[in-house]
């Protein structure tokens, strides 16, 4: 034992004394629980269980008294309402013919189209399921109508032989501007299929302008009475009734006073008066005679192999006459009982699992303390060993643990140090490499190009500023330029060359260049689109090095847009010493691990790419004391947003 003891590691050790410390005492305090909670069970289950019947039983009176409180609220608002619901919308079809007038008297329509446009306003206005909006004139003539317009109506009569429009009309005229005038009488609607009368409201204002009596109908029982709703709403009530489950088998079922059950599972509707149990006792006379109460029976449905003892809740509701009964069996309740001492050994079995699992956790948090440290600063040490000089060891506390971190953390800055003595005379070695390359591309290029610049001087000279020509010969000698100029640049790149400052108008500067570029065969199929701010106050810049950086950055966007594409320049006021431009293109974007070094010398992503053009591109502009920053998304794009001072500084 001491042996396997001692080849353990730490944390097995530990779990190996702690562990049985931990769940030893929880078997104890788990057995004696569980007994305790077990007769406890027994003791309160068959109050439990009558007590939840009381309960389902005055929820079910509850839930009836609501229902039937609701509907008769719902059917007093419904008929209170009416009237005002009428009244606003005859006040909405008065304000849409007012409107019109208005437009009328401004001279914007004529009369004609104004009474049109009412009329087709109107007719749109519905009325509950078949009222609508109607307009005549105080001679009976009526100028809005579903179905009638045009007619004259002023002798028409009720279902009671009144001359309900001559009462309408008389009213209307006699009324104060703006008054709201209710009627009611009997209407036979043929069209609407009415074999009798019905009570119809209305309600209607006079238009004196028009001569136009305007008015909204509607009749009472379709919104008091809404029948289909109501009979909706108790389907719902007696469904969520019958969801209601007592124990496993228990239901709740209602009946009147007469024994015909209003609410049953299987017997709806039937009338059960003189049903008796197993021992022939009539129990639902019972019930229905004492209304309230219990009562405990036996009783054996359909699907049961013998008669089970089942008691009843029941209590009565005056205002439907019913009674409503809730039911259980009482093995049920026993179930539960078994049901929980069968729940009390799981829930033991899973709290020695759980505890036990917390324990070990635990335990294993308490080894992890110790050892993690060592096995970081292992971590660290692999990833150094495999050249991530980068790796450094945390370091908490005061104890050897955290002295020998830091002994290791100043090791790998020496080690680190070094690393970057060596990579700088690496640099070093390029760049001197770069010297000696300049000097040897300097001498082989200036002597062409001085001969270019000799023959486009001459033909320059000869030629004159009106002939088509000439623009290209002063390109060619700009131009030509420019390349001797590039090679100096790259010839004096390790010792920056100063700029040659001078005020310049920056939008007619990019668009010299854009018009330069956009002949390029690197730019072909792309769109280049200008949106250069107005007003722009004057840059203190080196032309020709401000030239290189923006035709750099232009054929950059174009590279990456091989497919075709658009390329926006923009410039605009930064705030109020400085100019922004900026160049989106719509190329393939930059990868988030090339942004990082895109502007270091030689690095580059191009097949044949010398690393080198936004390496000058930056140093050009730090020359003038701006700022380059790039922002991309592969697969969307790039920005490029370049930031200079338009006042000279010291440089």
């Amino acid at each position: 034992m001491n042996s396997f003891f001692n080849k353990l590691k730490l944390r097995g050790k530990l779990l190996t004394l702690v562990l049985p410390l931990v769940i030893i005492p929880i078997f104890v305090v788990a057995a004696v629980i569980g007994l305790i909670a077990n007769q406890q069970a027994y003791l309160g289950i068959t109050k439990t269980s009558k007590d939840d019947l009381q309960h389902l039983s005055s929820f079910c009176i509850d839930l009836l008294n609501s229902h039937h409180q609701q509907f008769q609220v719902y059917k007093q608002d419904k008929a209170r309402n009416l009237n005002n619901e009428l009244a606003t919308l005859t006040a909405l079809s008065y304000n849409l013919v007012t409107a019109e007038q208005n437009q009328y008297a401004q001279g914007k329509i004529d009369l004609e189209t104004a009474k049109r446009e009412a009329r087709q306003a109107l007719k749109k206005i519905n009325v509950g399921e078949s009222g609508y909006i109607y307009a005549m004139t105080s001679k009976g003539d009526l100028q809005v109508h579903i179905a009638r317009e045009g007619e004259n109506v002023f002798n028409e009569r009720d279902g009671d032989g009144r001359y309900f429009i001559r009462e309408m009309c008389a009213a209307a005229r006699a009324s104060k501007p703006g008054e709201t005038l209710f009627t009611t009488y009997p209407w036979r609607n043929a069209v609407l299929g009415d074999t009798k009368p019905r009570t119809k409201v209305v309600a209607y204002k006079y238009f004196r302008e028009w001569d136009w009596i305007i008015a909204s109908g509607s009749y009472p029982d379709e919104t008091v009475g809404d029948a289909a709703f109501e009979r909706q709403a108790f389907e719902k009530l007696k469904e969520s009734i019958r969801a209601k489950k007592v124990g496993t088998t228990g239901y709740i079922f209602c009946m009147n006073s007469k024994g015909t059950f209003t609410i049953h599972p299987d017997s709806e509707g039937k009338n059960m008066i003189n049903a008796r149990d197993l021992d022939g006792n009539s129990f639902i006379r019972e019930m229905c005679s004492n209304k309230s109460g219990w009562i405990r029976y036996p009783w054996k449905n359909s699907t049961d192999a013998e008669s089970r003892m089942k008691i009843v809740r029941y209590d009565y509701f005056a205002p439907w006459d019913w009674i409503v009964a809730v039911g259980s069996y009482e093995d049920e309740f026993y179930q539960e009982a078994n049901k929980i001492k069968t729940h009390i050994l799981v829930i033991m079995t899973f709290l020695i699992l759980i505890v036990g699992a917390a324990a070990t956790a635990l335990v294993v948090r308490a080894s992890t303390v110790f050892t993690s440290p060592i096995t970081d600063m292992m971590t660290v040490i692999k990833h150094i060993k495999r050249g991530n000089l980068d790796e450094r060891m945390t370091v908490t506390g005061e104890d050897e643990l955290a002295e020998l971190g830091s002994a290791f953390n100043r090791m790998t800055d020496i080690i680190q140090r070094n690393k970057d003595i060596e990579s700088n005379l690496a640099q070093q070695g390029k760049m001197a490499s770069l010297g000696i390359l300049s000097s040897g591309v300097a001498h082989e290029i200036n002597n062409p190009l001085g001969v270019i610049l000799g023959y486009a001087g001459y033909l320059e000279s000869k030629i004159s500023e009106d002939d088509p020509n000439f623009q290209y010969i002063h390109e060619i000698k700009r131009e030509s330029k420019r390349c001797k100029k590039i090679v100096q640049d790259l010839l004096s790149y390790a010792r920056t060359p100063r700029p040659t400052m001078e005020s310049t108008d920056i939008n007619d500067l990019l668009q010299q260049i854009i018009d330069f570029a956009a002949n390029h065969t690197d730019m072909r199929g792309i769109t280049i689109n200008t949106d250069l701010a107005n007003s722009l106050p004057p840059v203190e810049l080196d032309g020709d090095q401000m030239r290189q950086v923006t035709i750099n950055l232009i054929l950059n966007a174009g590279g990456a847009m091989p497919d075709g594409g658009t390329l926006t320049v923009r410039t605009e006021l930064a705030d109020a010493g400085h100019v922004r431009i900026t160049f989106s293109d719509t190329g393939y974007g930059i990868p988030a691990e090339s942004l990082e070094k895109i502007f270091e010398p030689f690095y580059t992503t191009k097949a044949r790419g010398t690393g080198l053009g936004l390496a000058i591109t930056r140093q050009i502009i730090e020359q003038h004391h701006g700022e380059i920053a790039i922002d991309s998304t592969v697969g969307k794009g790039t920005n490029v947003t370049v930031t200079l001072p338009t006042e000279r500084e010291d440089l």
